[in-house]
């Protein structure tokens, strides 16, 4: 006598059914991101600390102060709000 309960999968009224295994395929698209990469911003770095960053595994400081290693394509993400602003006032010139 088995002490198991009945499998969901097995249906005794279906001969064609030979065993208890079912497979259950669906395809799934989604990418994955970084730990800390909820905001989905590409900030402004000096272009030789990447590379630098690149070479050595040390972590980066952007503009707005976020710091981490990069290692993902920031043509996937919009311009942090933050490091644009800044950067802009860079270029401009402003004394203010």
């Amino acid at each position: 006598m088995s002490t198991f309960p009945p499998d969901p999968f097995d249906d005794p009224s279906d001969p064609a059914r030979g065993g208890s295994t079912a497979t259950i395929e669906r395809e799934e698209l989604r990418e994955e991101l970084e730990p800390g990469d909820r905001e989905r911003f590409s900030h402004y770095v000096r272009k030789e600390k990447i590379m630098e960053s690149a070479l050595t595994g040390e972590p980066v400081i952007a503009l707005c102060g976020k710091v981490w290693t990069p290692g993902r394509d920031p043509k996937k993400f919009p311009v942090c709000p933050a490091c644009k602003e800044i950067y802009e006032g860079l270029r401009s010139g402003d004394d203010s």
